[in-house]
């Protein structure tokens, strides 16, 4: 399995981070609009979407992980709170670009 990104349906990579890893495969890419693809790690198999929509003042941001089972509560919380922290460094680098 390859470890680099390429926003190619089908495509193989692996996320890593101090969290962990997870396999990821693409499912969908339309340049400028989605990108979608599988994550799977710890018995958690799920689908992360992003989707970008332009807005008068720009273009907003949509992030969905779905495919969480009721049973998952504990990968829920951590998923909840890994990408409320992801999203937080991430507004910190856009406004330095502003």
């Amino acid at each position: 399995m390859k470890n680099d990104f390429v926003p190619v349906a089908n495509h193989r990579f692996k996320l890593s981070a101090d969290w962990g890893s997870v396999d990821c495969q693409v499912l969908e890419v339309e340049p400028n609009k989605t990108l979608s693809y599988t994550w799977a790690a710890y018995d958690l198999e799920s689908v992360v979407t992003w989707t970008l929509t332009p807005t008068g003042a720009g273009t907003q941001l949509r992030m969905e992980q779905s495919g969480f089972r009721p049973d998952q509560r504990q990968a829920y919380g951590g998923a909840k709170r890994g990408w409320q922290q992801f999203f937080a460094k991430l507004e910190q680098v856009l406004t330095r670009i502003e």
